[in-house]
């Protein structure tokens, strides 16, 4: 009776073809064929991301690190830097291993790595202080990336720039090499909270309907995604909070003609706080709730090179952060999201904030 009384009232019912989307395929059988023939030749794995490792890069690493081991291969990720407190929960983070603390047993472990997968990086400058170890050891390289204009230095390139995210982007490998079924749920949170950092919590580049797709295999290998939002979202500590109040009360200049906003953070203001690596994730991402807010540009000391800026750009709509990125900062990205480094005092950093936002008045206007 339900159908009947349904095709009564939208005869057109019976018409409607709804298309689920589908996993995709992201390597042609060579590829393929030749992803197989490097994992399995090898001996010794080093899986490594970009310096200052977010969410995606920890998520793709720590992913690809279990993958290998479950499939009985000796791996190890290693990192140019540390990457934030609140990505210590991640399975398998304990084992990381951080260049610029770990540097003699960092090396020894390249020294001897017998093949490299490159993973949320498009260029091997990103490596730092570890490019010179890396690129000097002839083992064959893999790539795994969604970052725009890849570098052509490894042997198999999986580069997608249209993907929200590295993690995404293991998603479908993994599915076409038929490893999803078979992943532990450490390799699925690792890859779920790469997938949701790098989209805020799946609230930017994260349209496409086989982003979903990839969420619900996920899910039935067994993740638990709401404590995983809690673990990376609602978990600060006392001064994180006090930190933020201070940001927005104090450190954040509205310009309403541009429609902008700029936050600046010195190291001895994060030292008053006492402020923990990674405190400041997300805070760029604040003024945007701003009504008529386009774009936020966050400016902060480096912890490590008190003489390097930091910059993080986010962006709302079709303001192109990846170009004034490139273009001001020495970085890159994507639309909506990227950054980039000033070798610079913070006054200076400054200029060149209101130098790219007059540069890009029309746009923010």
């Amino acid at each position: 009776m339900g159908d009947k009384f349904c095709d009564s009232v939208c005869p057109s019912r019976k018409k409607v073809l709804i298309l689920f989307p589908i996993m995709e395929s992201l390597l042609n059988e060579n590829q393929i064929e030749q992803l197989r023939q490097l994992v399995s030749q090898s001996q010794h794995t080093v899986v490594c991301c970009h310096v200052n490792p977010d969410g995606d890069a920890v998520g793709s690493v720590l992913a690809i690190v279990h993958c290998l081991r479950r499939l009985g291969q000796e791996a190890t990720a290693i990192v140019p830097t540390p990457f934030p407190d609140f990505l210590d929960w991640m399975p398998g983070a304990g084992d990381i291993v951080v260049y610029s603390k770990q540097v003699e047993e960092a090396k020894s472990l390249i020294e001897k790595a017998d093949l490299f997968v490159v993973a949320d990086l498009n260029n091997p400058s990103r490596l730092t202080d570890m490019q010179e170890c890396v690129m000097g050891n002839p083992a064959p390289k893999i790539l795994i990336d969604h970052h725009l204009d890849p570098f052509d230095f490894c042997q198999l390139n999986v580069s997608h720039p249209e993907l929200c995210a590295t993690c995404e982007i293991l998603c479908h490998l993994f599915w076409q090499l038929g490893e999803m079924d078979k992943l532990t749920p450490e390799e699925a949170t690792c890859l779920y909270a790469g997938m949701m950092c790098d989209t805020g919590g799946f609230t930017y580049a994260s349209n496409r309907p086989v982003i979903y797709e990839c969420i619900s295999l996920l899910l039935s290998r067994g993740i638990d995604k709401d404590k995983i939002y809690r673990n990376v979202f609602w978990t600060s500590t006392p001064n994180r909070l006090k930190l933020m109040g201070y940001m927005l009360f104090v450190k954040m200049k509205v310009l309403r003609k541009m429609n902008t906003c700029i936050m600046t953070l010195t190291n001895e203001e994060r030292y008053r706080f006492g402020s923990k690596n990674g405190d400041t994730e997300g805070f760029v991402n604040l003024p945007l709730q701003i009504m008529g807010m386009r774009l936020s540009i966050f400016l902060n000391e480096d912890t490590e090179h008190p003489e390097v800026v930091r910059v993080s750009l986010r962006s709302v709509d079709d303001f192109p952060c990846n170009e004034m990125a490139a273009q001001f900062f020495n970085g890159g990205g994507h639309k909506n999201a990227s950054g980039g480094r000033l070798q610079c005092t913070m006054e200076e950093a400054v200029r060149v904030a209101q130098k790219a936002i007059q540069a890009y008045s029309a746009l923010l206007k």
